[in-house]
């Protein structure tokens, strides 16, 4: 079995490098998108590594906005098109960290073939402060003087949106591991419904939902497990979730996770080292 990590960053090269020595194993691939708005440069030392790939196709991305699920989407076309024949395909972020042995999660996935492992909720009814972001006009994925006053005025005098195509929302974690089959199903999906693409495009954050969404309304549904196999840590009630210190070290390990975030290479290294002591010990 081959998994392929996909690696949507924007700084922290250097924890990117630490995350690639976590992920490499066997012949998995590693592919790495970088934020058009970032200095590709900063990253030009990790091509050394065996099995890792840049994107091509990058984008700028903004947090909340459609073009995240655009390089995504991107990605996982480019990934597809690589030589490797991948069983999984693995979405993490920059500031990732593995919780368990490359080896450990490999086994767990080829014990759970054709599996789609993502956090999902029914936003209608699990999920309603999430309503807004499909219901409501957003204007945060484009650029142009006056927006957020259209915005406003579009939202006060036009109906409620609905999903396209009578689907049904769910969503919650951006991140998730799915088989390729449901890759393969999602580009499928999108490329064939342009009227779910022009909507996704004004909405909020849609990358915490829109992949989940597609899945749920197929036959892909009954592979999915509402479970995306990662700790995050959301207890601050901020925006963004809670950075991990070695503080944080007994709920990490305790959680039985196969992946965290957020970590800060920069600000608090003590837990990275602490994680790969760990894992050391598991491996030998």
């Amino acid at each position: 079995m081959k998994v392929a990590h996909l690696i949507l960053t924007h700084n922290q090269p250097r924890h990117v490098e630490r995350l690639i020595k976590q992920l490499l194993y066997a012949d998995d691939a590693i592919f790495i998108h970088v934020d058009k708005k970032a200095d590709l440069s900063s990253y030009h030392s990790l091509k050394s590594y065996r099995n890792v790939f840049f994107i091509n196709n990058r984008v700028a991305v903004d947090w909340g906005s459609y073009n995240v699920v655009e390089a995504t989407l991107n990605s996982f076309q480019e990934m597809l098109h690589a030589s490797g024949q991948y069983q999984y395909f693995n979405l993490v972020s920059g500031a990732d960290y593995a919780l368990q042995t490359a080896g450990t999660i490999h086994q767990f996935l080829e014990a759970h073939p054709g599996k789609a492992f993502m956090s999902y909720q029914l936003i209608n009814e699990e999920w309603p402060e999430a309503i807004p972001r499909i219901t409501e006009y957003h204007f945060n994925n484009y650029r142009f003087p006056g927006k957020y006053l259209l915005q406003k005025i579009m939202n006060k005098v036009l109906a409620k949106r609905t999903m396209p195509n009578g689907l049904i929302p769910v969503g919650r974690s951006q991140w998730f591991t799915i088989s390729t089959n449901c890759v393969q199903y999602i580009l499928e999906y999108w490329a064939a419904h342009p009227a779910l693409r022009r909507f996704t495009k004004l909405t909020w954050a849609p990358d915490e939902f829109i992949f989940q969404t597609i899945l749920y309304n197929s036959e892909y549904r009954k592979v999915m497990v509402n479970d995306n196999l990662r700790y995050i840590d959301w207890s601050e009630g901020k925006a963004s979730p809670k950075t991990f210190t070695l503080k944080d070290k007994n709920q990490l390990i305790a959680s039985d996770k196969f992946y965290a975030r957020k970590f800060d290479l920069e600000n608090c290294g003590a837990i990275l080292d602490y994680l790969d002591q760990k894992l050391a010990l598991v491996t030998n």
